[in-house]
């Protein structure tokens, strides 16, 4: 056990966010996302949701300040209600990284992105479009 660090943040997850490097990208994944044929390193985190796991996450790493939107979201089908999940993560964005942008991607480019992410971290995540990208930036 470590200090500070919280009990969602296992050590293999720990790990790989400590070996991604700015510009790298890490897929937080619902429960009905294709995790395991997606990507090039698998992280489970069986029992827990998305929302914890984002905040965790960035109080360890900074977003990429270089890039125009280093957070991703899974585009919705058109005429179709944005999932409210997307405002609980706008929040907790807000809260690490005040002045970062959201973009979201159609469903078959997320997957595109997902293949060449540095890891996607697979949850239990009921909501549905609730899969996430982040773009780590430079550690000052």
């Amino acid at each position: 056990m470590l200090k500070s660090i919280s009990k969602n943040l296992s050590p293999e997850l720990l790990k790989i966010l400590a070996e991604m490097g700015h510009g790298d990208e890490i897929v937080i994944a619902d429960g009905n996302f294709p995790a395991a044929s997606n990507a090039k390193r698998l992280i489970r985190a069986d029992g827990l949701d998305v929302p914890p796991l984002l905040d965790d996450i960035l109080s360890l790493f900074p977003l990429d300040a270089a890039v125009s939107h280093p957070v991703t979201l899974m585009e919705v089908a058109p005429n179709t209600p944005e999932p409210a999940i997307w405002d609980t993560y706008r929040q907790i964005v807000a809260k690490h990284e005040p002045t970062a942008k959201i973009t979201a991607v159609e469903r078959f480019a997320f997957y595109e992105r997902a293949r060449n992410a540095y890891a996607v971290l697979a949850t239990s995540e009921s909501a549905l479009r609730a899969n996430i990208i982040l773009c780590k930036g430079v550690v000052k």
